[in-house]
């Protein structure tokens, strides 16, 4: 595990640290890229977190939210103590049962879904399983499918 210290920054409304280059040297080589959002883990302040470290605007960033650190945009110019190493396991999301058997039974919609950029795919299939209740997997699987036949917006897209 990689520790550092660093003040909280902001870029627009987004609370952010730079990771230190060797820090990040260490986390590539265990990530075996360092290209793309690589998948982390670590502690704020002693508390665990999961994130991933992204790359914007020529730097590296590991972007802070309030699940993270309570009251994260308040605390700007915080100095912070972390720690921070490669997140190996696994955090794939499996689609609803719900979807799936709606995809099968529109033939259409499942093709454009297959064909979908895997950001998007990943987006629709991650909104449809953080849902809660049955009536809102049911309104929401629907419109996923006629959003996919081009008919509705869905998350927040008004086509495909």
């Amino acid at each position: 595990m990689n520790k550092f210290k660093s003040d909280l920054k902001i870029i627009g409304v987004n609370p952010f640290v730079f990771v230190p280059e060797k820090i990040l040297a260490n986390i590539f080589e265990q990530a075996g890229k360092n290209k793309g959002a690589i998948p982390i883990r670590g502690t704020i302040n002693g508390s665990i977190y999961k994130q991933t470290l992204v790359k914007f605007r020529s730097d590296w960033r590991l972007y802070i939210n309030m699940m993270m650190l309570k009251n994260s945009p308040k605390r700007i110019g915080e100095i912070i103590e972390l720690t921070i190493e490669f997140d190996p396991s696994d955090r794939s999301i499996k689609p609803h049962p719900k979807f799936v058997k709606a995809l099968t039974k529109n033939k259409k919609a499942k093709i454009i879904f297959e064909n979908l950029r895997p950001s998007l795919k990943h987006e629709i299939v991650r909104y449809i399983a953080n849902l809660k209740t049955e009536e809102s997997i049911d309104r929401n699987v629907s419109k996923a499918i006629t959003f996919l036949l081009g008919k509705t917006r869905f998350v927040g897209r008004d086509k495909p």
